[in-house]
Parts: structure tokens; C-alpha cells; sequence
């Protein structure tokens, strides 16, 4: 008479097994628990060529002094202006002369916007726009913080929606770009002769602005970007 160990072994012992030596009526022996996974790498982070702060490796602007890392400029100036010109990619065209504003921003609300999104408060009343010169070749678009050293040049600040760093408007003294920060709720942009854009601006690609077109973010910010008038580039 035979019988089976709990390894799956055929005896001719019926107390030990001839293979193995197990008890025949042991329990099976477990297998061995397998090796825990190794820890996943932690991305290494880009230090800030301006300032030498960490930052995340996908980070468009330094979080501590707001140094650009797509086009090696500074939204705002660098506190300490002999130092040396950090070794990054080739520099954005130069500003505008100071003083002057060749181009300008209106800044509209548009009830039409706000229809569409999803936002919490009232729609505030439309009227006039905030006309915002433009005297820097680089100028941000988003909320201000002081906690987090934000003073964007075009100031979203009554309308939440927008997010701190929202986008970025960058010229070369003719056209004008627009570029979205990774904002919470993306940037639009479409011709005021056509429908509201639906789809966002892939964060980190530049768009050129048409002479039609207009930008829309936030929960009823609309943006456009014209030439100045005689009487607004003083």
C-alpha cells in the first residue's frame, strides 16, 4: 500500500515519505515568501541655475526666485544684478525700451466664459477692461502670493479660477506667444470671429497669437493682446 506526502510524493512508507522524509501527514510546507520589491529611485532633482534651490526635474520656473527654465529668463529681476549671467540654453529677445508699452493687454470679463465653467462664485458685473501695458518681453499671467514670491504683470487676482502661474506671454517685438504653466485649470485659447475653444493648451508648448485670437482662463478671464494706442504707451 502506498501513500502521498504533502510535497505530492508517492511512498511505499505510510508514516515517512521515501523521498523527501516528510511526515505523511504533515502539512505542506509553505513556499518560501518572495523578496520585497526594490524601492523605487527618487527622481533626481534640477537645481535652480539662478538661485541653486532644488526643484522638481519637470519644473518649468523655480519655485524660490521664479528663474524661467524653458527660456533662461527671469519673470521678475534677479536680486543681485552683478552676478554672473548663469550657463543656460540661448537668451529670450530683448525687451521693450523702458518706458515704453508698444503692446498692451486688455483684461475682460466674459459672461459667455463663465456659462461654461464650472465656478463656485457670481459672475462679477462686465463693463470696461483693465488695460495692462506690456514693457517686458516675458510677462506673467496668474495670481500673486507673497508666501511663494508671485507678482505676476497681468494680475488675475479677484477671478480664483486662475492659478498662481497660470501662463506666460513672451514676444519678439512683432508676435506674440502664449504658453501654459501646468496651471489647475489650462489655458484656451480661440478668434473672437468663431465658438469658445474647448481643448486646452498642451502645458510647456508655446502657441503664436493670431490677430483674432483671444485667451480665456480662469472662471471668466478674457485676454487680449493689441498694440498700444498713442495715448497708452507713455
Amino acid at each position: 500500500m502506498s501513500a502521498t506526502c504533502p510535497s505530492g510524493h508517492t511512498s511505499e512508507s505510510t508514516d515517512y515519505c521515501d523521498v523527501c522524509g516528510l511526515p505523511i501527514g504533515a502539512a505542506p510546507t509553505p513556499p518560501p515568501p518572495p523578496p520585497p520589491a526594490p524601492a523605487p529611485a527618487q527622481a533626481a532633482m534640477q537645481s535652480c541655475p539662478s538661485c541653486g534651490e532644488p526643484n522638481v526635474p519637470d519644473a518649468l520656473f523655480c519655485e524660490s526666485c521664479g528663474y524661467d527654465f524653458t527660456t533662461g529668463t527671469m519673470p521678475r529681476p534677479a536680486p543681485d544684478a552683478g552676478a554672473a549671467a548663469p550657463d543656460v540654453a540661448p537668451p529670450a529677445p530683448p525687451a521693450p525700451q523702458a518706458g515704453t508699452a508698444e503692446w498692451v493687454v486688455e483684461r475682460w470679463v466674459d459672461p459667455d466664459w463663465y456659462a461654461v465653467q464650472d465656478g463656485d462664485g457670481p459672475c462679477p458685473s462686465p463693463g470696461p477692461p483693465v488695460v495692462v501695458p506690456l514693457r517686458e518681453a516675458s510677462v506673467l499671467v496668474g495670481r500673486p502670493s507673497k508666501s511663494r514670491s508671485i507678482t505676476p504683470q497681468v494680475d488675475c487676482a479677484d477671478d480664483t479660477g486662475v492659478s498662481r502661474r497660470q501662463a506666460q506671454l513672451s514676444t519678439d517685438g512683432q508676435r506674440w506667444w502664449v504658453e501654459d504653466l501646468q496651471s489647475s485649470n489650462g489655458t484656451y485659447v480661440g478668434p473672437a470671429s468663431g465658438p469658445l475653444p474647448e481643448d486646452p493648451l498642451p502645458p510647456g508648448q508655446r502657441r503664436e497669437l493670431g490677430r483674432d485670437d483671444r485667451i480665456y482662463v480662469g472662471t471668466w478671464t478674457r485676454l487680449v493682446v493689441r498694440q498700444a494706442s498713442p495715448e497708452e504707451r507713455g
